[in-house]
């Protein structure tokens, strides 16, 4: 029972989960009672699967700007499919909008999960586990704390971002500011696979503060481009964010502003549209997108396209994201992420039996999750 407990409470107490696989989740853990009941039907079943090992030597990511290759703006990608982000009640009284990590986009590699959240005072993340991934918040407005097991500790405000590596494993809180006006903490968070053979990395954590990102100005001034990750009019971004290589865009375009933006050949890419309506072209086809929607482009093309009308009542705002694709099955159980059914329950054991990367976990308790907790 207290194998059911421990992960019904860190399946439920996040935000950031799929619901429908939280729900076949909880009832597959329901049809056990305890650690030795899930392997009792073979007895050998936890020797045959391998612990991930740690990780020996540095690695510095995979080249966020690929080093072969030009890039162009001659052929734009056409549009495979928008659609908008309900917005849901998640976790503790916050509301999300989920995109990827829905039945209208789920692994769309190597993204598991976009959310565009709004977390009130009084809400929060305690302490919860994760392996295999790597997330990355972006918040556009308030402030957020987080701290994990391993010691790492931090405070993102407005138009800040935490890239954070769980690897072989982490144990985290993620709590919200309490803002004097009361208001939310408003923010992105996009879940990011990692490669097979860094999913048992040690686990890291990095702040990027918003005075440490570029920005580019372009079209007489109609354009700004905030370079997160990646490249933009020939502005390179800040280095070794994270280990699988994402770009990371943020735009925003007055009325009669147009945007060419480059993206690597072969990537997958969407765009979140934060504010206003942007209209894509490709092909001499236009498609006005308004606010919350989540835009995916086809794989074939070098570039994306986006205006704003002229006369258009106010700017737009959208987040542009690219990524590698990683060739490599998706097994996800709540917060751990593997490739095989077996390391999914090599994950539950590790967590539970505080092993294999989870060793930190034992007796370990974060103090920002205490409010929530007690």
């Amino acid at each position: 029972m207290r194998l059911v407990l421990s992960i019904i409470f860190a399946i439920a107490a996040i935000a950031v989960y799929n619901k429908e696989y939280m729900l076949s989740s909880l009832k597959n853990i329901r049809a056990h009672n305890s650690l030795s009941n899930i392997f009792s039907s073979n007895s050998n079943s936890t020797h045959a699967m391998s612990a991930p090992a740690a990780s020996t030597t540095a690695f510095h990511g995979l080249p966020v700007i690929p080093p072969t290759g030009a890039l162009t703006t001659t052929s734009p990608r056409k549009i495979q499919k928008s659609f908008l982000a309900i917005e849901q009640s998640e976790g503790a009284g916050a509301k999300v909008r989920r995109s990827i990590g829905t039945p209208q986009l789920r692994n769309f590699s190597p993204f598991l999960m976009l959310d565009h959240f709004a977390i009130p005072p009084g809400a929060g993340f305690p302490d919860h586990p994760h392996r295999g991934q790597e997330t990355i918040t972006y918040l556009l407005s308030g402030a957020v704390d987080h701290e994990d097991f391993a010691g790492h500790k931090g405070t993102i405000e407005t138009g800040d971002l935490q890239f954070m590596t769980a690897g072989r494993g982490i144990v985290h809180a993620e709590m919200p500011r309490q803002n004097a006006d009361g208001s939310p903490n408003v923010g992105m968070q996009l879940w990011v696979d990692l490669p097979k053979s860094l999913k048992s990395c040690e686990p890291r954590y990095r702040d990027l503060r918003a005075k440490e990102i570029p920005e580019v100005v372009v079209d007489d001034g109609k354009v700004k481009v905030k370079v997160i990750s990646g490249q933009s009019y020939g502005v390179d971004s800040v280095k070794e964010l994270a280990y699988t290589p994402v770009w990371l865009l943020d735009f925003t375009v007055q009325p009669g502003g147009s945007v060419k933006q480059a993206l690597p050949r072969g990537w997958n890419a969407f765009a979140y549209t934060l504010n206003g309506t942007t209209i894509f072209s490709s092909g001499g086809v236009s498609r006005p997108v308004a606010q919350y929607n989540n835009v995916v482009f086809e794989k074939e093309g070098d570039s994306i396209e986006a205006s704003v009308e002229a006369g258009a009542d106010s700017e737009a705002r959208f987040i542009l994201v690219a990524g590698l694709p990683l060739d490599q099955p998706i097994v996800q159980y709540g917060p751990f992420v593997v490739t095989s059914r077996d390391e999914v329950m090599q994950a539950m054991m590790d967590y539970q039996t505080h092993a294999n990367g989870f060793e930190r976990a034992e007796g370990w308790e974060s103090e920002i999750g205490k409010s929530m907790v007690h």
